[in-house]
């Protein structure tokens, strides 16, 4: 663990030992490690570092949500990790959104700026997020007996088995046999009550950066619209907005090979 300019820790991972610094930063309910196979695919060429993001994975929680605060916290344990140095800070949805504010209130932290599917505006398809609230919450921590169990509560609400084992890694046991306690990693809690804040986008009074920003958007995705990008290239001048073919919002995920390779490419472009 690095820790953040307050002293307060969040957990990260790094890969890689020479070459440009990177930071990946996950969406809502994600994880660093949801990026390892991007991270160790990039590690001959950079040095990765995995972040969970406060109230997920293995970082602290906390009273409140801001994205304010979120980057605020990014961007000071960036800077006690590598004092100094810049990043190029890569941020998919939640974490896009992350990333765009790094880059907007901490510009000497940031070499270069990649956005994944998502835009500086509030999110409409965010709503699904709702869904998936209410089935983690239906699931009894107190009475239940292994994660099957946990499972077959959850399908009912969210029958895709990629986007429900996306929500399963979060659930975690302490303890074995009548010690046994389950609990959800993320702060499901708080993160939960305030969605309208997470699908939103504190704008005021921000920007412009004015380094290279690449904008990856999937092509099967509605999170970026036409709509959106007269206020991203306001904010950021130099962007550069790429689609990529077949690929839903977890861009990373559906076409890995070609996030890696844009992303390689990213980080060396004049």
């Amino acid at each position: 663990m690095s820790v953040t300019a307050d002293g307060r820790p969040l957990a990260s991972t790094t890969y890689g030992e020479q070459g440009p610094r990177v930071v990946l930063l996950h969406g809502l309910f994600g994880q660093g490690r949801n990026f390892t196979g991007v991270a160790k695919a990039l590690a001959d060429a950079a040095r990765v570092t995995l972040v969970d993001l406060p109230d997920h994975g293995r970082s602290p929680w906390s009273d409140e949500f801001s994205y304010v605060a979120v980057a605020d916290r990014v961007a000071g344990f960036l800077a006690a990790t590598a004092p100094g140095e810049r990043w190029t800070v890569v941020g998919h949805s939640m974490g896009g959104k992350v990333a765009m504010l790094v880059a907007l209130r901490h510009p000497a932290l940031v070499e270069r700026l990649c956005v994944v599917d998502v835009a500086p505006a509030t999110s409409a398809a965010v709503s699904s997020f709702g869904t998936y609230v209410e089935a983690m919450r239906e699931v009894d921590l107190a009475t239940l007996v292994d994660r099957a169990a946990a499972d077959a509560v959850v399908a009912a609400r969210v029958p895709d088995r990629a986007v429900r084992g996306f929500l399963m890694q979060n659930l975690r046991r302490d303890g074995s046999g009548d010690q046994a306690r389950w609990h959800w990693q993320m702060n499901l809690a708080l993160l939960g009550d305030r969605l309208p804040a997470i699908a939103g986008w504190p704008g005021e009074g921000l920007g412009p950066y004015d380094g290279p920003v690449l904008w990856l958007a999937g092509a099967r995705s509605a999170y970026v619209t036409s709509a959106d990008a007269p206020v991203m290239r306001a904010l950021f001048p130099r962007v550069l907005l790429v689609r990529v073919k077949d690929a839903g919002h977890w861009v990373h995920a559906d076409q890995p090979a070609v996030f890696v390779a844009t992303v390689r490419r990213f980080l060396t472009a004049t």
